[in-house]
């Protein structure tokens, strides 16, 4: 992770890539998507992701203390006011930390959570909470800052993760970029998650990965970052991506 740079946050170019299609993947048409995007995919894809069939934990022998259960850190990232420190506090088993400061008139035209978010807080540092899986994992989730400003605190977040959710807001697809490039520059398994706002999206999944520019590698789910569960069904996919990447690896 040392050698990662922290994300430049650069505008993103217009023009898409046609040929990154979900088609075969979700068994929709990829659409013509809106005129957004990223200079182009990856250079090289891994194999297209497929679900682990798990089997679940193991109950300890009779007699034998349990092991304490295997702590895994997960990162939880996006672009501005997508729904973060959200996610984090509808998952966590304890009180989450938060790290918000109330929004001035000094970020007006700066800081744009979109004409939808009624927020007046922001986070300005991290946002950390837990969550126990089954009793041999826990999740430990830490909130990315957002704006552009604190770019240079996602390489010691990132030391550590086996993995990450990039929240996406469907209407404001462009604050995305900068996290997308991080975890592809720094090999990270990631899930784009798209937050349901008001329990719909702007545009299908389909068009939001042809637009991102992401390979079918990269697990995109539709998620409400306000609903627990929702949550947890996120979270599940980005560790048994993080589990399938260990796999492969270990194989090699």
């Amino acid at each position: 992770m040392d050698s990662v740079r922290s994300p430049e946050w650069p505008a993103a170019p217009l023009g898409g890539v046609a040929a990154n299609s979900a088609a075969a993947r979700y068994g929709m048409s990829s659409g013509t998507g809106p005129i957004v995007g990223r200079a182009g995919p990856p250079p090289t894809a891994p194999p297209p992701y497929r679900p682990s069939s798990g089997t679940g934990s193991v109950p300890p022998p009779v007699g034998r203390p349990a092991a304490p259960p295997i702590p895994v850190k997960i990162l939880v990232a996006g672009g501005f006011g997508v729904g973060k420190t959200t996610t984090v506090g509808a998952i966590s088993e304890i009180a989450p930390l938060t790290t918000e400061a109330e929004m001035t008139s000094a970020g007006i035209g700066v800081d744009d959570p979109g004409a939808r978010s009624a927020k007046t807080t922001t986070t300005v540092a991290m946002d950390f909470g837990c969550v126990t899986i089954d009793r041999s994992l826990k999740l430990y989730l830490f909130g990315t800052p957002g704006q552009t400003r604190f770019g240079f605190m996602w390489d010691d977040l990132a030391r550590g993760a086996l993995g990450a959710l990039v929240v996406v807001d469907s209407a404001r697809l462009d604050d995305c970029f900068p996290a997308i490039d991080f975890f592809e520059r720094a090999g990270l398994p990631f899930v784009v998650g798209v937050n349901a706002f008001d329990g719909r999206l702007a545009l299908e999944l389909g068009e939001i990965r042809w637009a991102l520019a992401i390979g079918d590698h990269v697990p995109l789910v539709q998620f409400d970052a306000r609903d627990r569960r929702s949550v947890r069904d996120a979270l599940l996919v980005v560790l048994d991506r993080a589990l399938d990447r260990a796999t492969r690896d270990r194989k090699a």
